[in-house]
């Protein structure tokens, strides 16, 4: 099972149905995409919120911390939530708790290493917005 497989899976069982986990998938890789030093910079941005730990686990080999829809505004702000919830066509809350959701799975998985690793992470960002488009 490759990496796209087991992302999508992931977030397929928490969704319940392939559209959702297609959305939710979009929705993170939209945000690491579009963050100033990609995923390192978003990971340093949880840091300096106080959600340092968090992060770190998502990014490490254990089990991924939770966060919530809260804690997710907070750390993006709400300009970048609303600017995701309108390419996506859903509410605010909507963005906020779907990203609470997927981000952690999307993070891990792009991070098998227990590290952030520039090259398989864009690599991997390439693939999942392929899939996604097509």
């Amino acid at each position: 099972m490759g990496l796209l497989d087991q992302i999508t899976g992931a977030l397929g069982q928490q969704a319940g149905g392939s559209g959702q986990a297609n959305q939710l998938m979009q929705m993170a890789v939209s945000l690491i995409n579009s963050h100033p030093g990609g995923l390192q910079g978003l990971v340093q941005q949880f840091t300096q919120a106080g959600l340092g730990q968090q992060a770190q686990s998502w990014v490490s080999t254990g089990q991924n911390l939770p966060v919530s829809a809260e804690q997710i505004t907070q750390v993006l702000g709400s300009g970048k939530l609303q600017e995701i919830a309108a390419q996506l066509g859903i509410g605010h809350a909507d963005a906020a708790s779907g990203l609470a959701n997927a981000l952690p799975h999307v993070v891990d998985h792009l991070t098998p290493s227990g590290a952030v690793q520039n090259d398989l992470v864009q690599q991997g960002l390439s693939l999942l917005k392929g899939k996604l488009v097509g």
